[in-house]
């Protein structure tokens, strides 16, 4: 199989669609394909409105957002296990109050500390340049992708949901790009899924992020359930979408419970009602 380097504009995407179990599913083939690989201390120039390639920070310069609570749990949980050989600013993070915090928009991140994320080890201790995280999970022979903050291991890949007006899903597995970063993305100089830089691996992206796909796939089942949690909400409290969510993230946060638990659960009271 020989990867394709993509076109330059979404308009000349090939895409593959397909029906499972009453849902849609599409995949971007042209990025699938794609020679596109991560350039991390290879050339990358980072996310900073500046070429930041010399700092090597990659895409590490900001703290990593939290997916939920859950995520932000496993991760702190997983902090603990870091040696100080694994992870250089452990100490660091400790002085400061843990490797975790708010940022200006009250949204839990991982802590930023001297212009980069404090689980980047920045060359100064024995295992070089790259994440603490992944360096552990590495020496615990585990995946990196159960370590990690989920948009760590996602990045570059985007799965998105949309559930129209009649309740059918479709599922969207594509290039993660500038724009889904919001507005700062518009600030980066430089972004990886634009830039013929990093498309230069010998083998398709399907291949090589097969792991980051497969855990995805898990994603697409919880998914499912949250889906049908969701629209169960909306006909019972004659809410759109969004208010439906919002709910459901507030009770997860209230009961210390991950998003999938408390769709679960609203499934399982609707199926009482029932009977």
């Amino acid at each position: 199989m020989t990867p394709r380097v993509p076109h330059a504009g979404d308009d000349h995407r090939e895409w593959l669609s397909f029906e499972h179990d009453g849902e849609t599913y599409l995949f971007d083939m042209t990025f699938l394909l794609s020679s596109w690989r991560c350039i991390f201390g290879a050339g990358c120039k980072g996310v900073l409105p500046e070429d930041a390639t010399e700092l090597g920070h990659g895409c590490c310069s900001h703290g990593a957002h939290f997916a939920d609570a859950a995520d932000r749990r496993r991760v702190l949980r997983l902090a603990r296990r870091l040696t100080d050989e694994q992870w250089e600013l452990r100490g660091v993070a400790e002085d400061l109050g843990g490797p975790v915090a708010r940022n200006s928009d009250g949204e839990w991140t991982t802590r930023v500390h001297d212009g980069a994320c404090i689980f980047l080890n920045r060359g100064d201790g024995p295992r070089g340049v790259g994440c603490a995280l992944h360096v552990a999970a590495l020496d615990a022979g585990e995946s990196f992708v159960d370590w990690k903050p989920e948009v760590c291991w996602q990045v570059p890949l985007r799965l998105t949901h949309h559930t129209d007006e009649v309740g059918h899903t479709t599922w969207t597995l594509r290039d993660w790009k500038r724009r889904d970063w919001g507005e700062g993305g518009e600030e980066f100089h430089w972004w990886c899924t634009e830039s013929p830089d990093a498309f230069t691996s010998s083998t398709p992206v399907l291949v090589s992020l097969r792991d980051e796909i497969v855990a995805m796939r898990r994603a697409i089942s919880h998914g499912s359930v949250v889906e049908q949690a969701k629209g169960i909400l909306m006909k019972l409290r004659q809410c759109d979408e969004d208010e439906a969510y919002t709910l459901m993230r507030r009770q997860a946060m209230s009961r210390q419970q991950k998003l999938i638990q408390v769709a679960e659960q609203i499934i399982a009271m609707q199926s009482l009602m029932r009977g």
